[in-house]
Formats: C-alpha cells, structure tokens, sequence
C-alpha cells in the first residue's frame, strides 16, 4: 500500500511541475502521427534587450539635443567642468562625452534647434 501512495504522489509531483512550467502558457504542436502535444513556452530571458537599446538610443539622441542646442564649445566646457567635481560628477561627466553617432545627430538637430 504504502508503494501505490508513494507513486501516486510522485505523480502528483511530476503534474504539478508541469503546472508550474506552463504558468507562462504552452504551445500544441501536431506530430506525425496526429497526436496534439502541449508543451510549456520558454520563460523570455531575464535581460530586455530591446529595453536597454531603446534607453541608449533615448540617451544619445538626450545627448545629441543638448549637444546641438549648447552648441560645442559650450557643450565641452561644461562637461569639462563636470569632470573636476564628486566622483558621481566624474562619472556623469564620462558618460556625457560627445560620441561620434551624438555628433553626427547633434549636426542635424542644429539647424532645427536654432
């Protein structure tokens, strides 16, 4: 007896790992031989990858305006003052160089800013 309810249980186990693997909802495939089989979808990984392209790209067109807008000579001057703050200030102040794709966007912002 104590067999039949080690098995039953197991097998309780196994169905409720299935259950768990299927919270991020399944797919049914057909196979050669006309049998549907469920099977649970992969979990999406935990790095956004398309999150974190569109915050850089935010980030450099932020650059790129402010760039056009101070001007360049304005623009690295205070980022030149940046540098001989804090160190958060320093490390602000690495982020902020001017990049070549922010000043190729900061040329065409120019004549729109101005």
């Amino acid at each position: 007896m104590t067999d039949v309810h080690q098995a039953f249980n197991s097998r309780v186990k196994a169905l409720d790992r299935k259950r768990a693997r299927s919270g991020y909802g399944y797919v049914g495939k057909v196979r050669g031989d006309g049998l549907i089989v469920f099977k649970p979808k992969r979990r999406m990984p935990g790095l956004p990858i398309r999150g974190l392209l569109y915050m850089v790209l935010g980030f450099v067109f932020f650059k790129g305006v402010v760039l056009a807008h101070l001007g360049g000579v304005t623009y690295e001057e205070r980022v030149a003052q940046l540098a001989e703050g804090s160190l958060i200030q320093q490390a602000g102040a690495a982020v902020m160089q001017p990049d070549p794709l922010t000043r190729i966007m900061a040329r065409y912002l120019a004549p729109v800013l101005r």
